[in-house]
């Protein structure tokens, strides 16, 4: 029979990845998540009952345990980027993480992977990284040979970064943004899938490793590289930090007043985030250690980003009907 991996977090969009892989590789996949009836779309990447998204909660002991029953390899995906009710970055990224590692080393689990993010630090002045940063610790207590993978921003069809800003590029002439000359290394969703499945197959040395694209930009730059992509112009303004700071307690009291039902669009410990360079640090391990080339953005980008241009999926053809008109 086939090793069994079980993935929390595993419809998410990194999750969705890693099991994608897996299920060419030959494992059976535990998709461990809050809404399975959510997560059916994961079911054919494998052959029928291979890939079986389960109902988990990782705030609690006995509905991780039940989902992790014969596993041989557990990863865990599930992160905030922002606290929503019970689901704090405390609940979720120290006490949920270091549930799975101790329910994992119960059972007897070979191998853990967790998905951290570059900038974990306990000593950082963000909640975010900071609660990365003791998640790590709990889960290297109790599986000693965890194979920890911090990312960088990651980008990809399904992600919340150049989707977020692609919608709102076509709403008007300015692009705001926090941190323009903050430094990022984006990386491709698949090639941090990529390392996970090495690493669940055991492949990889228990450690530490940061990921990052080939390419490092400010965000004022990834910002004109993705209006390139969509074929348009924008004035892209720098908000200053003491503003946004002042727009994310503004934008928290709505969503505390409005019980939830009206999201923030930034909080301020991302408008904290987004004044910490995010790259790889000089002296970390990265896919160079594990023998993966990564992906460019500009070889990705235009897969996914074409609907944000502004005749959408027939801008490439009115181009070549300019070239004809003009030969």
């Amino acid at each position: 029979m086939s090793q069994l991996v079980t993935i929390f977090g595993g419809s998410g969009f990194i999750g969705r990845y890693i099991a994608r892989r897996l299920a060419k590789q030959g494992w059976r996949i535990r998709v461990a998540v809050r809404n399975p009836n959510e997560a059916m779309f994961v079911r054919p990447y494998g052959a029928v009952g291979q890939v079986e998204p389960v109902f988990c909660n990782i705030r609690d002991d006995a509905s991780v345990e039940a989902v992790m029953n014969g596993a041989d390899v557990v990863v865990n995906c599930v992160g905030l980027l922002a606290e929503a009710g019970k689901n704090t970055f405390e609940s979720v990224q120290i006490e949920g993480a270091e549930r799975i590692a101790r329910l994992a080393a119960k059972h007897g689990v070979a191998r853990m992977v967790q998905i951290s993010a570059i900038g974990a630090d306990p000593d950082s002045p963000s909640e975010y990284a900071r609660t990365k940063a003791a998640g790590e610790a709990a889960v290297q207590e109790h599986m000693k040979d965890t194979v920890i993978l911090r990312p960088s921003i990651v980008f990809g069809p399904e992600d919340e970064f150049f989707n977020r800003f692609g919608s709102m590029a076509r709403l008007g002439p300015v692009l705001p943004v926090v941190g323009a000359e903050t430094r990022f290394q984006p990386v491709y969703v698949d090639d941090v899938a990529a390392a996970a499945a090495l690493a669940v197959e055991g492949n990889v040395p228990a450690g530490v490793y940061e990921l990052g694209g080939p390419d490092v930009h400010t965000f004022r730059e990834l910002m004109h590289l993705m209006l390139d992509v969509i074929r348009r112009r924008r004035l892209i303004v720098n908000i200053p930090f003491f503003a946004a700071r002042i727009m994310a307690a503004v934008f928290g009291a709505g969503q505390f007043l409005s019980f939830g039902l009206v999201k923030a669009p930034i909080s301020k410990d991302q408008v904290i985030n987004l004044g910490i360079n995010n790259v790889v640090s000089e002296d970390a391990q990265g896919f160079a250690a594990l023998g993966i080339k990564p992906a460019a953005m500009e070889a990705i980008l235009p897969d996914y980003l074409w609907r944000f241009r502004p005749s959408g999926q027939y801008n490439e053809i009115k181009e070549s009907a300019k070239n004809l008109r003009n030969t």
